[in-house]
């Protein structure tokens, strides 16, 4: 196996195997005592009928997911034609028995495939074993794709850890992170409480930072991020040295052992993950090579293809929404108001815990949007809206009350007052996220940040910056 070559996966649609277990299983049926011909020999063991030297090469299912060792039609003329030659008799061909075999559909059929002969059973073997590793990199694949099936079958097994990251950084040096902040639900352990769907207010948990050296110094002109609006927690400062090991810390916490076979129990979210991926490499942030990847935009740029999402007006156009667009994070949220009737928190986005949370919120509701509740701020904007936005310690800031373009965030009660936001009665917030590292006083004071800059359209020129690398999709 060590000499190989690439080929095209065009017509490689028959596994090895079933094709022996098909002439087995035609023989036998119609009584052909094979056993006794001069050609039979060929069909007394699998490994004897190897022998002839199959070209193969290892695909995977896009219907099954399932990893095979696949063979041409070509290839099975010719061992049929030397049966004949050789031994003077004929067999029939295998398009008379395609009732007895499956069509292999190769997944990713743009791909080269390395070409192998197998004549022995030693080498098919060899080959075999590396089924697992292939079908675990399709997997991967058709998850990072935004594949529905795959991820609604993910999601369903509720034994998997859903992390949902976000990163704000420098607009002048994208190495210089400003904010990161996370979320997680760990499906596992809510499935052995008996839990389900997850409640995002009691279920997720969550965090918030701030780091410590950027604060006041280094300002997004074009699209202003809104550290001191979190409004699921409490932000914490850090510096920019111990924010690798937080996030490290909060990886390590969710994710299984590394393996080649099997997927991790770590699930990354992310809305437009090409960005937050390449802010975890520059950190050296090891992630298991088995851990899957959401990215929810491409998940419902797929959804919106395939007509598994109402039609929509595109925000940005005023017109029909095409199938090939993206939607921002916010608009997508947003969507799930006029489709969903649900009510949205008042929130800032551009905001790295807020954006985290959400975009998990967002993942579940595409998913399955019956019976998953809104997440609630801990503090409704109403009772912050003219408190000052800084304090001496790091907490929860005021969030004040906005409305998006072309989206209500509120929604009016037949008796013409407004339906507020429920509070949580428990927070996981309280129990993970909040240390406060290297010996930071409560009571050290902050710098002062500017006050939040609203920008025409929403933030219009930061969802832009954050879906460049993936605007025409990671397909």
């Amino acid at each position: 196996m060590g000499d190989f070559q690439v080929v095209d996966p065009k017509g490689w649609e028959y596994d090895l195997h079933s094709v022996y277990a098909s002439y087995i299983g035609f023989l036998e049926s119609n009584h052909v005592p094979w056993y006794d011909k001069t050609w039979g020999h060929l069909f007394s063991t699998f490994e004897e009928f190897l022998a002839f030297g199959w070209p193969v090469i290892v695909v995977t299912d896009a219907q099954t997911g399932k990893a095979h060792i696949v063979t041409r039609l070509t290839s099975i003329g010719a061992f049929l034609r030397m049966i004949k030659t050789r031994f003077g008799e004929t067999l029939p061909h295998l398009k008379d028995l395609s009732n007895m075999i499956p069509v292999i559909t190769p997944f990713e059929i743009a791909k080269k495939y390395h070409l192998r002969h197998v004549s022995d059973h030693a080498t098919y073997r060899k080959l075999h074993n590396t089924l697992p590793a292939a079908a675990l990199t399709a997997y991967k694949q058709r998850i990072r794709n935004g594949e529905p099936d795959a991820i609604k079958e993910l999601w369903d097994r509720q034994d998997k850890s859903f992390l949902a990251i976000d990163f704000e950084w420098s607009e002048r040096n994208e190495k210089s992170t400003l904010e990161w902040g996370y979320a997680a639900v760990r499906c596992g352990a809510l499935k052995s409480l008996k839990v389900w769907p997850p409640v995002p207010d009691e279920n997720y948990r969550k965090g918030h930072y701030v780091v410590q050296e950027y604060i006041d110094k280094v300002v997004n002109k074009h699209c202003p991020t809104y550290p001191w609006h979190y409004a699921f927690g409490e932000s914490q400062v850090i510096s920019k040295f111990k924010l690798p090991q937080v996030v490290q810390a909060v990886i390590s916490s969710l994710a299984s052992p590394d393996s080649e076979t099997l997927p991790n129990n770590l699930v990354l979210v992310a809305h437009g993950a090409s960005n937050d991926l390449a802010r975890l490499e520059e950190m050296k942030i090891k992630l298991p090579h088995n851990m899957l990847v959401i990215d929810t935009a491409s998940f419902e740029r797929r959804l919106y293809n395939q007509g598994l999402r109402p039609p929509m007006i595109d925000p940005k156009t005023n017109a029909e929404r095409q199938p090939s667009s993206t939607l921002s994070l916010g608009n997508l949220l947003h969507s799930f108001a006029m489709t969903d009737s649900i009510v949205l928190p008042n929130i800032k986005f551009h905001n790295s815990g807020n954006d985290a949370l959400m975009s998990l919120f967002a993942l579940q509701m595409l998913i399955n949007p019956k019976g998953v509740k809104v997440p609630t701020p801990r503090h409704p904007a109403a009772s912050r809206s003219n408190t000052n936005l800084r304090s001496s310690t790091v907490q929860v800031l005021t969030v004040p009350q906005t409305f998006y373009s072309g989206y209500a965030t509120v929604v009016p009660t037949p008796n013409g007052s407004m339906l507020a936001p429920r509070s949580s009665a428990y927070d996981l917030s309280s129990e993970f996220g909040q240390m406060r590292l290297g010996g930071e006083s409560p009571n050290r004071s902050i710098p002062r940040s500017p006050r939040p800059r609203l920008t025409p359209g929403g933030g219009s020129a930061r969802n832009l910056r954050r879906l460049t690398d993936f605007r025409h999709g990671d397909e």
